[in-house]
């Protein structure tokens, strides 16, 4: 899916998408069927045909575009660890990841700039930066992101202790984690991230070493769908 989107973004040409992949949730955020490949292509098809088509956001780091969720922090290292696991699939695997990752689990010095203003210098155990609500297979980590409105949800997850991580994590499927004292949530069409040792992750795909800077740009890319 990422990599068809470095093809049709900023195009006229719109993208059909089929998911049978490992987390599959940009499909989920444009609410087509996942693992369903007969049900998501009849889906595509009608939409094609009766030119049911949207234009959505997506977010672009240098030439690089992403439709769900740029990671940076306990999350990447956990996709890194992720990625190299053969077994189980799914969310399953990010789960067993996550865990081995906890081992040797500590916050990160992130410095952070949002549309150009403030820096903020914090700990914090992770920085996600959200076009699409979901990560890893249906973790809602930015659970309020909206493909439509040219902003980005950005989730900062604080210098918690492993415990409160792994009470916190459970929350995470359902979206109700953004309650927790240790977590903040900025919306921003533009966001700067540092931070020493780490590796930004968007769609699952690695970008690089941070720093970055990520864009949300408003009506990137057409979609055949719901």
């Amino acid at each position: 899916a990422n990599l068809a989107l470095q093809a049709v973004a900023g195009t006229r040409t719109p993208l059909g998408l089929v998911a049978v992949g490992t987390g599959n949730d940009f499909a989920r955020a444009l609410g087509l069927p996942v693992r369903d490949p007969a049900a998501a292509g009849r889906v595509v098809a009608e939409a094609l045909k009766g030119a049911r088509l949207r234009e959505i956001d997506l977010g672009r780091v240098g030439g690089t575009w992403f439709g769900t969720v740029l990671a940076s922090g306990f999350d990447s290292r956990v996709n890194d660890r992720g990625n190299r696991m053969r077994w189980p699939t799914g969310r399953f695997k990010y789960d067993l990841a996550m865990l081995a990752e906890l081992a040797a689990f500590r916050p990160f010095p992130f410095r952070i700039t949002l549309d150009d203003g403030q820096v903020r210098e914090i700990e914090a155990t992770l920085v996600a930066v959200g076009n699409g609500s979901s990560y890893g297979g249906g973790m809602k980590i930015c659970a309020g992101a909206d493909l439509t409105d040219g902003l980005f949800d950005v989730t900062v997850v604080g210098d918690c202790s492993r415990r409160s991580l792994l009470r916190v994590f459970p929350k995470v499927y359902k979206g109700t984690h953004l309650g927790h004292p240790k977590i903040t949530v900025h919306r921003a069409a533009k966001i700067e991230l540092a931070a020493e040792g780490i590796t930004g992750y968007a769609d699952g795909e690695p970008l690089g070493p941070l720093p970055l800077t990520a864009e949300c740009i408003r009506g990137a890319v057409r979609v055949a769908g719901p």
